[in-house]
Protein backbone atom coordinates (compact mmCIF):
# COMPACT_ATOMS: atom_id res chain seq x y z
CA UNK A 1 0.00 0.00 0.00
CA UNK A 2 1.39 3.26 -1.39
CA UNK A 3 0.78 6.63 0.85
CA UNK A 4 -0.80 9.85 -0.81
CA UNK A 5 -0.95 12.63 1.18
CA UNK A 6 -1.43 16.01 1.02
CA UNK A 7 1.12 18.60 2.38
CA UNK A 8 -0.77 22.07 2.46
CA UNK A 9 -4.09 23.33 1.89
CA UNK A 10 -5.46 24.11 -1.51
CA UNK A 11 -2.38 23.33 -3.45
CA UNK A 12 -1.60 19.75 -5.03
CA UNK A 13 -0.89 17.02 -3.06
CA UNK A 14 2.15 14.84 -3.18
CA UNK A 15 2.26 12.05 -5.28
CA UNK A 16 4.50 9.17 -5.79
CA UNK A 17 5.25 9.11 -9.30
CA UNK A 18 6.62 6.65 -11.48
CA UNK A 19 6.70 6.72 -14.90
CA UNK A 20 4.79 4.09 -17.08
CA UNK A 21 6.84 2.80 -19.85
CA UNK A 22 6.02 -0.73 -21.61
CA UNK A 23 8.73 -3.29 -21.94
CA UNK A 24 10.09 -4.11 -25.61
CA UNK A 25 8.70 -7.62 -26.60
CA UNK A 26 10.94 -9.85 -28.55
CA UNK A 27 9.78 -10.94 -31.94
CA UNK A 28 9.95 -14.65 -30.89
CA UNK A 29 6.53 -15.34 -29.17
CA UNK A 30 6.78 -18.62 -29.48
CA UNK A 31 8.55 -20.98 -27.18
CA UNK A 32 11.63 -22.34 -28.72
CA UNK A 33 13.12 -25.11 -27.95
CA UNK A 34 16.70 -24.64 -28.08
CA UNK A 35 19.44 -27.43 -27.82
CA UNK A 36 21.39 -27.90 -24.58
CA UNK A 37 24.58 -29.29 -25.76
CA UNK A 38 27.16 -28.77 -28.37
CA UNK A 39 29.58 -31.27 -30.38
CA UNK A 40 32.82 -31.42 -31.67
CA UNK A 41 34.74 -34.36 -33.40
CA UNK A 42 37.37 -35.30 -31.80
CA UNK A 43 41.07 -34.85 -32.85
CA UNK A 44 42.36 -37.90 -32.39
CA UNK A 45 39.59 -40.01 -34.57
CA UNK A 46 42.01 -42.08 -37.13
CA UNK A 47 40.27 -41.54 -40.93
CA UNK A 48 38.87 -45.30 -42.05
CA UNK A 49 38.84 -47.11 -38.73
CA UNK A 50 36.33 -46.50 -35.82
CA UNK A 51 36.95 -44.80 -32.14
CA UNK A 52 34.43 -45.80 -29.50
CA UNK A 53 33.44 -46.39 -25.60
CA UNK A 54 35.60 -42.91 -24.39
CA UNK A 55 35.99 -43.24 -20.43
CA UNK A 56 37.05 -40.11 -18.49
CA UNK A 57 41.05 -40.84 -16.38
CA UNK A 58 42.86 -38.90 -14.40
CA UNK A 59 44.92 -38.07 -17.50
CA UNK A 60 42.72 -37.85 -20.51
CA UNK A 61 40.32 -40.33 -21.84
CA UNK A 62 40.61 -44.16 -22.42
CA UNK A 63 38.45 -45.48 -25.55
CA UNK A 64 38.23 -48.41 -28.12
CA UNK A 65 39.56 -48.61 -31.55
CA UNK A 66 40.33 -50.86 -34.27
CA UNK A 67 42.67 -48.98 -35.95
CA UNK A 68 46.43 -50.88 -37.19
CA UNK A 69 49.00 -52.00 -35.68
CA UNK A 70 50.88 -50.04 -37.95
CA UNK A 71 50.69 -47.72 -41.14
CA UNK A 72 50.47 -51.38 -43.22
CA UNK A 73 49.58 -54.14 -40.39
CA UNK A 74 46.37 -54.81 -39.44
CA UNK A 75 45.08 -56.42 -35.78
CA UNK A 76 42.93 -59.32 -36.82
CA UNK A 77 41.18 -61.78 -35.40
CA UNK A 78 41.39 -65.54 -36.58
CA UNK A 79 38.38 -65.42 -38.74
CA UNK A 80 39.79 -62.05 -40.71
CA UNK A 81 37.96 -59.11 -38.52
CA UNK A 82 39.66 -55.92 -36.78
CA UNK A 83 40.08 -56.03 -33.56
CA UNK A 84 39.71 -53.62 -30.92
CA UNK A 85 41.98 -52.77 -28.62
CA UNK A 86 42.26 -49.92 -25.75
CA UNK A 87 43.84 -46.47 -25.78
CA UNK A 88 44.60 -43.45 -23.46
CA UNK A 89 44.76 -40.46 -24.99
CA UNK A 90 46.33 -37.66 -22.64
CA UNK A 91 45.52 -34.18 -23.07
CA UNK A 92 48.51 -31.60 -23.59
CA UNK A 93 46.32 -28.62 -22.45
CA UNK A 94 42.52 -27.56 -22.89
CA UNK A 95 42.41 -28.01 -26.16
CA UNK A 96 44.88 -30.54 -27.88
CA UNK A 97 45.61 -33.96 -27.60
CA UNK A 98 49.04 -36.31 -27.31
CA UNK A 99 49.24 -39.11 -29.60
CA UNK A 100 46.57 -42.18 -27.99
CA UNK A 101 48.88 -44.36 -26.55
CA UNK A 102 48.03 -48.20 -26.52
CA UNK A 103 46.92 -49.83 -23.12
CA UNK A 104 48.83 -53.39 -23.17
CA UNK A 105 48.44 -56.87 -21.99
CA UNK A 106 48.74 -60.29 -22.98
CA UNK A 107 45.40 -60.61 -24.94
CA UNK A 108 46.10 -57.75 -27.38
CA UNK A 109 47.23 -59.47 -30.14
CA UNK A 110 44.53 -62.19 -30.37
CA UNK A 111 41.45 -60.76 -28.95
CA UNK A 112 39.17 -57.25 -29.28
CA UNK A 113 39.75 -55.63 -25.59
CA UNK A 114 37.06 -53.21 -24.81
CA UNK A 115 34.93 -50.96 -23.27
CA UNK A 116 36.86 -50.23 -19.99
CA UNK A 117 36.45 -49.19 -16.69
CA UNK A 118 38.39 -47.62 -13.76
CA UNK A 119 37.63 -48.62 -10.90
CA UNK A 120 37.76 -45.86 -7.69
CA UNK A 121 41.09 -46.75 -6.61
CA UNK A 122 42.16 -45.31 -9.95
CA UNK A 123 44.35 -48.92 -10.62
CA UNK A 124 42.02 -51.90 -10.64
CA UNK A 125 40.11 -51.50 -14.08
CA UNK A 126 37.36 -54.06 -15.58
CA UNK A 127 36.89 -54.35 -19.25
CA UNK A 128 35.19 -56.22 -22.38
CA UNK A 129 37.25 -59.03 -23.85
CA UNK A 130 36.73 -62.77 -25.31
CA UNK A 131 36.90 -65.75 -22.59
CA UNK A 132 37.53 -68.81 -24.56
CA UNK A 133 41.33 -69.12 -25.41
CA UNK A 134 41.79 -72.53 -26.14
CA UNK A 135 42.20 -74.16 -29.75
CA UNK A 136 38.19 -73.66 -30.70
CA UNK A 137 39.04 -70.52 -30.23
CA UNK A 138 41.46 -70.33 -33.09
CA UNK A 139 39.01 -71.87 -35.74
CA UNK A 140 37.39 -69.19 -37.92
CA UNK A 141 33.58 -70.98 -37.27
CA UNK A 142 33.82 -70.59 -33.43
CA UNK A 143 31.58 -68.40 -31.72
CA UNK A 144 33.78 -66.95 -28.64
CA UNK A 145 31.58 -64.53 -26.40
CA UNK A 146 32.02 -61.58 -24.40
CA UNK A 147 33.42 -61.37 -20.67
CA UNK A 148 34.68 -59.28 -18.42
CA UNK A 149 38.08 -59.44 -16.82
CA UNK A 150 39.71 -57.56 -14.02
CA UNK A 151 43.21 -56.15 -13.92
CA UNK A 152 45.45 -53.67 -12.84
CA UNK A 153 46.80 -50.81 -14.56
CA UNK A 154 50.58 -50.64 -14.17
CA UNK A 155 51.62 -47.41 -16.30
CA UNK A 156 50.41 -48.53 -19.79
CA UNK A 157 50.07 -51.92 -19.19
CA UNK A 158 47.30 -54.24 -17.98
CA UNK A 159 48.91 -56.64 -15.26
CA UNK A 160 47.15 -59.14 -12.75
CA UNK A 161 44.55 -60.25 -15.27
CA UNK A 162 41.70 -62.40 -14.22
CA UNK A 163 38.12 -62.96 -15.17
CA UNK A 164 35.12 -61.84 -13.67
CA UNK A 165 32.72 -64.25 -12.05
CA UNK A 166 29.87 -64.43 -13.92
CA UNK A 167 31.17 -64.81 -17.41
CA UNK A 168 30.19 -67.94 -19.56
CA UNK A 169 30.47 -69.91 -22.56
CA UNK A 170 26.82 -69.46 -23.03
CA UNK A 171 26.10 -66.26 -23.37
CA UNK A 172 28.14 -62.64 -23.42
CA UNK A 173 28.81 -60.58 -20.65
CA UNK A 174 30.18 -56.87 -21.33
CA UNK A 175 30.78 -52.83 -21.23
CA UNK A 176 31.14 -52.40 -17.38
CA UNK A 177 30.72 -49.66 -15.55
CA UNK A 178 31.90 -49.27 -11.93
CA UNK A 179 29.92 -46.98 -9.91
CA UNK A 180 32.01 -43.98 -8.09
CA UNK A 181 32.18 -45.65 -4.30
CA UNK A 182 32.73 -49.30 -6.06
CA UNK A 183 29.63 -50.81 -4.49
CA UNK A 184 27.98 -51.62 -8.24
CA UNK A 185 28.94 -52.92 -11.09
CA UNK A 186 26.44 -52.80 -14.30
CA UNK A 187 26.71 -54.12 -17.25
CA UNK A 188 25.16 -55.34 -20.49
CA UNK A 189 24.79 -58.94 -20.62
CA UNK A 190 21.96 -61.64 -23.42
CA UNK A 191 22.02 -64.25 -20.45
CA UNK A 192 18.94 -65.96 -20.03
CA UNK A 193 15.50 -64.56 -18.87
CA UNK A 194 16.14 -61.07 -20.30
CA UNK A 195 13.45 -58.73 -22.24
CA UNK A 196 15.58 -58.67 -25.29
CA UNK A 197 18.53 -59.14 -27.16
CA UNK A 198 20.76 -57.52 -24.67
CA UNK A 199 19.80 -56.11 -21.36
CA UNK A 200 21.50 -54.03 -18.59
CA UNK A 201 22.55 -55.77 -15.01
CA UNK A 202 24.05 -54.86 -12.18
CA UNK A 203 25.63 -56.48 -9.59
CA UNK A 204 26.93 -55.01 -5.86
CA UNK A 205 29.77 -55.65 -4.21
CA UNK A 206 29.15 -57.39 -0.71
CA UNK A 207 32.28 -58.16 1.75
CA UNK A 208 34.33 -58.30 -0.94
CA UNK A 209 32.59 -60.48 -3.66
CA UNK A 210 30.11 -59.33 -7.01
CA UNK A 211 26.57 -60.45 -5.93
CA UNK A 212 24.59 -62.63 -8.60
CA UNK A 213 23.63 -60.21 -11.45
CA UNK A 214 20.75 -58.52 -11.23
CA UNK A 215 18.41 -57.55 -14.27
CA UNK A 216 17.41 -53.87 -14.07
CA UNK A 217 13.81 -54.71 -15.31
CA UNK A 218 11.35 -53.71 -16.95
CA UNK A 219 11.79 -49.94 -16.28
CA UNK A 220 14.95 -49.93 -18.02
CA UNK A 221 14.88 -52.69 -20.41
CA UNK A 222 12.87 -52.97 -23.58
CA UNK A 223 11.89 -55.75 -26.06
CA UNK A 224 14.97 -54.23 -28.53
CA UNK A 225 18.66 -53.88 -27.46
CA UNK A 226 20.29 -52.22 -24.21
CA UNK A 227 23.97 -51.54 -23.44
CA UNK A 228 26.53 -49.46 -22.84
CA UNK A 229 25.70 -48.59 -19.34
CA UNK A 230 27.12 -45.26 -17.99
CA UNK A 231 26.51 -45.30 -14.20
CA UNK A 232 27.54 -40.94 -13.48
CA UNK A 233 28.50 -40.34 -9.40
CA UNK A 234 25.14 -38.37 -9.36
CA UNK A 235 23.06 -41.73 -9.70
CA UNK A 236 22.45 -41.20 -13.31
CA UNK A 237 22.30 -44.17 -15.43
CA UNK A 238 23.13 -43.25 -19.38
CA UNK A 239 22.52 -46.02 -21.25
CA UNK A 240 21.56 -46.87 -25.47
CA UNK A 241 18.98 -48.56 -27.05
CA UNK A 242 17.07 -49.45 -30.13
CA UNK A 243 13.75 -49.18 -28.56
CA UNK A 244 11.13 -47.72 -30.59
CA UNK A 245 10.58 -43.93 -29.91
CA UNK A 246 13.79 -42.90 -30.87
CA UNK A 247 15.23 -40.23 -32.90
CA UNK A 248 18.07 -42.84 -35.18
CA UNK A 249 18.66 -46.87 -35.03
CA UNK A 250 20.73 -46.24 -31.36
CA UNK A 251 20.14 -43.77 -29.12
CA UNK A 252 21.27 -42.51 -25.87
CA UNK A 253 18.72 -42.31 -22.91
CA UNK A 254 18.91 -41.64 -19.18
CA UNK A 255 17.45 -42.54 -15.82
CA UNK A 256 17.90 -42.36 -11.96
CA UNK A 257 16.90 -44.75 -9.22
CA UNK A 258 14.24 -42.70 -7.15
CA UNK A 259 11.94 -43.91 -4.23
CA UNK A 260 12.89 -47.15 -4.71
CA UNK A 261 12.50 -47.63 -8.55
CA UNK A 262 14.04 -46.54 -11.68
CA UNK A 263 12.44 -43.79 -13.57
CA UNK A 264 10.90 -43.59 -16.84
CA UNK A 265 14.01 -43.16 -19.11
CA UNK A 266 14.86 -40.25 -21.15
CA UNK A 267 16.12 -39.77 -24.60
CA UNK A 268 18.66 -37.12 -24.72
CA UNK A 269 17.95 -34.68 -27.38
CA UNK A 270 19.72 -33.61 -30.54
CA UNK A 271 22.72 -33.04 -31.61
CA UNK A 272 23.77 -35.67 -28.83
CA UNK A 273 21.38 -37.80 -30.22
CA UNK A 274 20.82 -38.08 -34.05
CA UNK A 275 19.42 -39.81 -37.26
CA UNK A 276 23.03 -42.44 -37.17
CA UNK A 277 24.15 -44.83 -33.99
CA UNK A 278 24.88 -42.86 -30.81
CA UNK A 279 25.86 -44.39 -27.91
CA UNK A 280 28.83 -45.14 -25.22
CA UNK A 281 28.28 -41.80 -23.54
CA UNK A 282 29.65 -40.38 -20.60
CA UNK A 283 29.92 -37.44 -18.74
CA UNK A 284 32.66 -35.30 -16.05
CA UNK A 285 31.39 -34.81 -12.63
CA UNK A 286 29.66 -31.62 -13.73
CA UNK A 287 27.69 -32.97 -15.98
CA UNK A 288 28.81 -29.95 -17.84
CA UNK A 289 31.05 -31.92 -20.45
CA UNK A 290 31.64 -35.70 -21.67
CA UNK A 291 31.84 -37.51 -24.55
CA UNK A 292 30.09 -40.24 -26.77
CA UNK A 293 30.75 -42.17 -29.90
CA UNK A 294 28.40 -41.91 -33.38
CA UNK A 295 28.76 -43.19 -36.98
CA UNK A 296 27.15 -39.85 -38.19
CA UNK A 297 30.26 -39.56 -40.29
CA UNK A 298 31.93 -42.30 -42.04
CA UNK A 299 32.81 -44.53 -39.47
CA UNK A 300 32.61 -44.88 -35.52
CA UNK A 301 33.87 -41.76 -33.86
CA UNK A 302 34.33 -40.13 -30.28
CA UNK A 303 32.85 -36.17 -30.18
CA UNK A 304 33.10 -34.38 -27.30
CA UNK A 305 29.82 -32.09 -25.69
CA UNK A 306 29.63 -29.20 -23.73
CA UNK A 307 26.47 -28.50 -21.97
CA UNK A 308 24.83 -25.38 -22.91
CA UNK A 309 22.01 -24.75 -20.66
CA UNK A 310 22.53 -21.61 -18.39
CA UNK A 311 21.31 -21.79 -14.89
CA UNK A 312 21.90 -19.06 -12.50
CA UNK A 313 23.44 -19.51 -8.84
CA UNK A 314 20.67 -17.16 -7.67
CA UNK A 315 17.80 -14.87 -9.28
CA UNK A 316 15.78 -12.03 -7.70
CA UNK A 317 12.73 -12.45 -6.54
CA UNK A 318 9.70 -11.85 -8.09
CA UNK A 319 7.98 -9.10 -6.52
CA UNK A 320 3.64 -9.02 -7.32
CA UNK A 321 2.57 -5.69 -8.69
CA UNK A 322 0.19 -3.93 -6.51
CA UNK A 323 -1.87 -0.88 -7.50
CA UNK A 324 -3.06 -0.05 -4.47
CA UNK A 325 -3.14 2.93 -2.67
CA UNK A 326 -4.03 5.16 0.58
CA UNK A 327 -4.69 8.63 0.39
CA UNK A 328 -4.77 11.03 3.14
CA UNK A 329 -5.58 14.72 3.41
CA UNK A 330 -3.09 15.76 5.81
CA UNK A 331 -4.46 19.03 6.55
CA UNK A 332 -8.24 17.83 8.18
CA UNK A 333 -6.36 16.98 11.32
CA UNK A 334 -5.49 20.64 11.90
CA UNK A 335 -9.65 21.39 11.24
CA UNK A 336 -11.25 18.69 12.77
CA UNK A 337 -13.72 20.65 14.99
CA UNK A 338 -14.87 21.57 12.13
CA UNK A 339 -17.76 19.73 9.75
CA UNK A 340 -16.31 18.47 6.29
CA UNK A 341 -16.89 15.94 4.63
CA UNK A 342 -14.28 14.67 2.09
CA UNK A 343 -15.19 13.08 -1.51
CA UNK A 344 -12.55 11.59 -3.40
CA UNK A 345 -12.65 10.54 -7.22
CA UNK A 346 -10.61 8.15 -8.23
CA UNK A 347 -10.01 8.93 -12.39
CA UNK A 348 -11.01 5.14 -12.83
CA UNK A 349 -14.78 5.95 -11.99
CA UNK A 350 -14.74 4.92 -8.35
CA UNK A 351 -15.33 7.43 -5.40
CA UNK A 352 -14.85 7.10 -1.77
CA UNK A 353 -15.30 9.77 1.76
CA UNK A 354 -13.39 10.18 4.38
CA UNK A 355 -9.98 11.41 5.81
CA UNK A 356 -8.30 8.83 4.87
CA UNK A 357 -9.32 6.38 2.15
CA UNK A 358 -7.62 3.47 0.45
CA UNK A 359 -8.32 2.06 -3.09
CA UNK A 360 -6.84 -0.12 -5.64
CA UNK A 361 -6.30 -0.21 -9.37
CA UNK A 362 -7.64 -2.93 -11.31
CA UNK A 363 -4.20 -2.03 -14.05
CA UNK A 364 -1.44 0.38 -14.79
CA UNK A 365 -2.38 3.84 -15.89
CA UNK A 366 -2.57 7.54 -15.96
CA UNK A 367 -5.48 8.28 -13.92
CA UNK A 368 -6.73 11.82 -11.77
CA UNK A 369 -7.28 12.26 -8.74
CA UNK A 370 -9.69 14.63 -7.32
CA UNK A 371 -10.93 15.93 -3.76
CA UNK A 372 -14.42 17.65 -3.19
CA UNK A 373 -14.77 18.94 0.33
CA UNK A 374 -18.52 19.42 1.80
CA UNK A 375 -18.93 21.95 4.63
CA UNK A 376 -22.03 20.19 6.22
CA UNK A 377 -23.16 23.23 7.95
CA UNK A 378 -23.20 25.56 4.79
CA UNK A 379 -23.52 22.39 2.46
CA UNK A 380 -20.82 24.64 0.46
CA UNK A 381 -19.27 22.42 -1.74
CA UNK A 382 -15.30 23.10 -2.76
CA UNK A 383 -15.38 21.09 -6.40
CA UNK A 384 -11.41 20.33 -6.74
CA UNK A 385 -10.15 21.35 -3.81
CA UNK A 386 -7.02 19.27 -4.56
CA UNK A 387 -6.23 17.40 -7.74
CA UNK A 388 -3.51 15.78 -9.27
CA UNK A 389 -2.23 13.24 -11.87
CA UNK A 390 -1.31 10.08 -10.82
CA UNK A 391 0.75 7.33 -13.37
CA UNK A 392 0.54 3.72 -11.60
CA UNK A 393 3.01 1.56 -13.17
CA UNK A 394 4.45 -2.12 -12.51
CA UNK A 395 7.83 -2.70 -10.41
CA UNK A 396 10.47 -2.37 -12.47
CA UNK A 397 11.60 -6.16 -13.23
CA UNK A 398 11.80 -8.67 -15.22
CA UNK A 399 8.60 -11.11 -14.64
CA UNK A 400 6.70 -14.82 -14.94
CA UNK A 401 3.45 -15.78 -15.16
CA UNK A 402 2.47 -19.27 -14.57
CA UNK A 403 0.56 -20.66 -11.82
CA UNK A 404 1.97 -22.26 -8.59
CA UNK A 405 0.68 -25.51 -8.69
CA UNK A 406 0.31 -27.99 -11.37
CA UNK A 407 -0.20 -31.59 -11.87
CA UNK A 408 1.99 -34.24 -13.51
CA UNK A 409 1.84 -34.40 -17.26
CA UNK A 410 -0.33 -31.38 -17.10
CA UNK A 411 0.76 -28.48 -20.24
CA UNK A 412 1.10 -25.20 -18.85
CA UNK A 413 1.46 -21.91 -20.95
CA UNK A 414 4.42 -19.69 -19.26
CA UNK A 415 4.86 -16.03 -19.95
CA UNK A 416 6.94 -13.29 -19.86
CA UNK A 417 4.51 -10.01 -21.21
CA UNK A 418 4.49 -8.86 -17.82
CA UNK A 419 8.05 -7.67 -17.53
CA UNK A 420 8.73 -4.00 -17.43
CA UNK A 421 12.28 -2.73 -17.90
CA UNK A 422 12.10 0.66 -18.98
CA UNK A 423 14.68 1.47 -21.57
CA UNK A 424 15.76 -2.10 -22.24
CA UNK A 425 16.34 -3.21 -25.81
CA UNK A 426 15.57 -6.57 -25.04
CA UNK A 427 16.76 -9.63 -27.36
CA UNK A 428 16.28 -12.63 -25.62
CA UNK A 429 14.23 -14.29 -22.73
CA UNK A 430 15.49 -17.32 -21.98
CA UNK A 431 13.67 -19.84 -19.48
CA UNK A 432 15.11 -22.60 -17.26
CA UNK A 433 12.78 -24.75 -15.83
CA UNK A 434 14.82 -26.58 -12.89
CA UNK A 435 14.31 -29.99 -14.64
CA UNK A 436 17.43 -29.92 -17.40
CA UNK A 437 14.90 -28.25 -19.98
CA UNK A 438 15.03 -24.85 -21.11
CA UNK A 439 13.27 -22.38 -24.11
CA UNK A 440 13.40 -19.18 -25.76
CA UNK A 441 10.85 -16.55 -26.36
CA UNK A 442 8.95 -14.29 -23.91
CA UNK A 443 6.20 -17.01 -24.21
CA UNK A 444 6.27 -20.89 -23.91
CA UNK A 445 4.61 -24.03 -22.97
CA UNK A 446 5.91 -26.57 -20.43
CA UNK A 447 4.79 -30.40 -18.98
CA UNK A 448 6.68 -31.28 -15.69
CA UNK A 449 6.62 -34.88 -16.19
CA UNK A 450 7.74 -35.65 -11.99
CA UNK A 451 6.59 -34.21 -8.79
CA UNK A 452 8.51 -32.06 -7.03
CA UNK A 453 9.31 -28.03 -6.10
CA UNK A 454 10.62 -26.34 -9.38
CA UNK A 455 12.30 -23.46 -9.38
CA UNK A 456 11.70 -22.03 -12.82
CA UNK A 457 14.34 -19.36 -13.67
CA UNK A 458 13.49 -16.28 -16.16
CA UNK A 459 16.53 -14.70 -17.81
CA UNK A 460 16.19 -11.55 -19.50
CA UNK A 461 18.87 -9.91 -21.49
CA UNK A 462 19.50 -6.84 -23.59
CA UNK A 463 21.37 -5.50 -26.56
CA UNK A 464 24.74 -3.95 -25.09
CA UNK A 465 24.66 -0.25 -24.48
CA UNK A 466 27.26 2.00 -26.35
CA UNK A 467 29.97 1.07 -24.19
CA UNK A 468 29.56 -2.57 -24.75
CA UNK A 469 27.65 -4.17 -21.30
CA UNK A 470 25.69 -6.34 -21.39
CA UNK A 471 22.71 -5.86 -19.78
CA UNK A 472 20.97 -9.09 -17.76
CA UNK A 473 18.62 -9.25 -14.75
CA UNK A 474 16.61 -13.00 -13.59
CA UNK A 475 13.87 -13.21 -11.70
CA UNK A 476 12.96 -16.83 -10.21
CA UNK A 477 9.39 -18.67 -9.14
CA UNK A 478 8.64 -21.82 -7.57
CA UNK A 479 5.81 -23.88 -9.46
CA UNK A 480 5.10 -27.21 -7.46
CA UNK A 481 4.10 -30.08 -9.46
CA UNK A 482 1.63 -32.89 -7.79
CA UNK A 483 0.83 -35.97 -8.53
CA UNK A 484 -2.58 -36.10 -10.45
CA UNK A 485 -4.99 -38.38 -8.55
Amino acid sequence: MQDISSFMVKRVFFLIVFVLTAPFVSAQTDGNKPSLYKVELMSFNSAGFSEISPVIVKDGLVFCSDKRFSIIRDRTSFDGRRLYNIYLAEMKDSLEWENPKELKSERNSLFNNGPFCMAPDNKTVYFTSEIETGPAAKSKKFRNHSGIFIAELSGTNLVSLHPFKYNSTEYDLAQPSISSDGKYLYFASNMPGGLGGSDLFCCESKDGEWSQPVNLGPGINSSGTENFPFIHPSGRLYFTSNRSGGIGSLDIYFTAFTNGKWDDPVLLPEPVNSSSDDFSFVADGSLQKGYFSSNRGKSDDIYNFVYSIIRKASCDNMAENSYCYRFVEENSAKIDTLPFRYDWSFGDGNKASGKMVEHCYESPGTYIVQLDVVNLITQEVSYNEKSDTLIVTKIEQAFISAPDTIGTGQRIMLNADETNLPGWKINQYYWNFGDETIAIGNRTDKTFLKPGLYNVQLIVSAEPESGGALKETCVSKNILVVNEP
